[in-house]
Formats: structure tokens, sequence, C-alpha cells
């Protein structure tokens, strides 16, 4: 295999690794802010449940949570589902994962919030809702950023483990073409398309901090 073919073989697999880091981002951002909600809940009930979803979520392997999503409709309801379930079963299982790490890295970053600006901000008028979205949320994202930076970078590098369900992306891609090649060329080049990807990310992660200075 000449080197044009492999980086076009890498290439694919590298839009299916970048397929599964956005779309983990997307709703696992979100869902986060939401679980975290839950965690700090008054609600006794609903902050059990979700704190036990976190404990589970992270006090598990990731490997065996795309297992269970994968296989888990099947044995449990007996439902057949098609092949294009597979990538939709990584999503899931990477959004419901990371959603738990976010969910944590919001909850540290809303507590650390003085007290005060609560106050300061009913006496203003603000509603609780305005008061979050307007005032805390900002700060609180701002707080966090290097946080979910660090997850950020470890998505990059997880989305390896989809071809537990045999979905193939760059890294599965680079170990067939080094196995049916037999030479490691193709390894170290996967390893240089994380490297930038994470530097991408990094980058951009480290820009958004940056206009995030003026809370301060």
């Amino acid at each position: 295999m000449n080197i044009a073919v492999m980086f076009l073989e890498l290439g694919k697999g590298f839009i299916t690794t970048v397929e599964i880091f956005m779309l983990t981002l997307i709703f696992s951002l979100p869902l986060g802010l939401i679980i975290s909600f839950g965690r700090m809940s008054k609600n006794c009930i609903l902050r059990t449940i979700t704190k036990f979803y976190i404990s589970v979520m992270r006090g598990t392997p990731l490997m065996l949570q795309l297992i269970v999503v994968y296989f888990g409709p099947f044995y449990v309801f007996g439902l057949q589902l098609s092949r294009s379930y597979r990538f939709i079963a990584v999503i899931l299982a990477f959004v419901l994962n990371y959603a738990a790490y976010f969910a944590e890295i919001y909850r540290s970053g809303i507590e650390s919030m003085p007290k005060g600006q609560y106050e300061a901000a009913k006496v203003l008028g603000y509603t609780k809702g305005q008061t979050f979205f307007k005032i805390i949320l900002p700060q609180v994202i701002k707080r966090v950023m290097p946080s979910i930076t660090n997850e950020t970078i470890t998505l990059v590098k997880d989305t390896s483990l989809a071809f537990v369900l045999s979905i193939v992306e760059m890294f599965t891609t680079a170990k067939q073409i080094a196995a049916s090649e037999t030479t490691i060329m193709p390894l170290m080049v996967a390893g240089l398309f994380y490297y930038i990807f994470n530097l991408a990310v990094a980058l951009g992660m480290e820009l958004i901090e940056r206009k995030l200075n003026y809370y301060r």
C-alpha cells in the first residue's frame, strides 16, 4: 500500500472519529448540566438517582458501557436491532458516560459561586432562571473550562474504543493496515493525527477561555 492510499484510508477513519467526538460533545455538555441540577436538587429521590447514575458511569469502564448499550436491548427486551444501531449505540454510550463527568464539573463550578451573587440578583429583581443563566452560568463556564478541556482531550483518545462495536474509526483503520502490511507506520501516522486533533482542540478551548477573561 502506498503512502497516498494509506492517508486516504486513515482520513476516512478520521472522519468517523470526528463524528463521534462532535456528537458526543453536542449532546453530553447540555445533558451534563441537566444531570448536575438533579445532583444538587433538594428532592432526595432525584438527588439519589442522579448520584447513583454518576457513580455507575464513572465507576465502570466505558468499554463495558458500550457493550451494555449495544447488547442490552436484545438480552433484556428481545429487540432485534439493525446493524446501523452500532453507531447509535456508540454515541449513546459516549454521551451517557461523558455527561456524568461533565455533571460533576458543572456542580463543582456552581457550588463554588458566592451566595452573595444570588442575593444581589434577588435584590435587583432577577428571577431564579435569569439569575442562573445571565449571571451564574457564564462565570461557571469560565471557572470550569480547564476541567472541560481535560475531558474533551480525553474524549478524542477515547473514540478509539468504538472498535468494540466494530465501528471503524481512525485507530481501528490504522491497526488493520498495520496488520495487513506488517508495518508500524500507519500507527505512527494515526498517533500524529490524534496529536494534531488534540492540539487543535486545546487551542480552541484556550481561545474560548481567553474570550471569557472579562469575568475575572
